[in-house]
């Protein structure tokens, strides 16, 4: 009986999976020079749009522009909304839409809700929770003149908060900017949304338990 050594065992072994390689191969690929030419086409054009977004040194470059824009943004916030003037008050720089990083102390009257409250919108019926407010509203002029008509005009005095809207799609990063009026509190009910741990570490039935660095923001909430 003739030896078999491993050479012989592995062009067996490449032999036997020929015919079931070419099936599956034949069966994915297509048999039809049209849809050979198809999925060639289809296989050309995942490879392009990967290598420019994965492998082009400008995708890579304007991803970390991206990011250093982002954190200079933060860092200038927070040296411009702490900073002191000459005569020892503070010099606030209010950026839009509830996003000015001074600290909210003493917390106004007016100010009816607090940052982990959950909301339902009064006529529009969605919900969210409450991750930063202003005493009245601070949105761009133009922002204010398309949501607020002249016969609304009051609202832009009123407190306005920032919501993470409720959804049901967890990559979905929605937010709203709302005067007081238009929102009420729920108790009881959990939102779904990307950034929510970002905000809050976790829900204690009632509201959302702010971390530690938004607590330093909203010290009375």
């Amino acid at each position: 009986m003739p030896q078999i050594n491993t050479a012989t065992v592995l062009q067996l072994s490449a032999l036997l999976s020929a015919l079931p390689a070419q099936y599956f191969i034949s069966q994915w690929y297509g048999t039809d020079s049209v849809q050979r030419l198809q999925k060639t086409e289809r296989i050309i054009g995942y490879w392009n749009s990967f290598s420019k977004s994965y492998l082009s040194l400008d995708a890579w470059t304007d991803r970390l522009k991206l990011w250093i824009s982002k954190i200079s943004h933060h860092f200038r916030s927070w040296y411009y909304g702490n900073r002191r003037t000459q005569d020892g008050e503070d010099e606030q720089i209010h950026t839009y839409f509830a996003a000015s990083v001074y600290i909210r102390s003493p917390k106004p009257e007016s100010v009816q809700f607090n940052v982990g409250q959950v909301i339902v919108h009064r006529r529009l019926g969605y919900s969210g929770v409450i991750v930063g407010w202003d005493v009245k509203a601070r949105a761009p002029e133009e922002w204010l003149q398309h949501n607020y008509p002249p016969e609304k005009q009051g609202l832009r005095e009123t407190p306005h908060y920032l919501i993470l809207i409720n959804g049901p799609d967890r990559f979905d990063k929605s937010v709203v900017y709302v005067a007081e009026e238009e929102i009420t509190i729920i108790m009881g009910l959990e939102v779904h949304h990307p950034d929510l741990l970002t905000y809050f570490s976790r829900y204690d039935g009632s509201k959302y338990i702010m971390q530690p660095w938004l607590r330093t923001f909203y010290p009375h909430d």
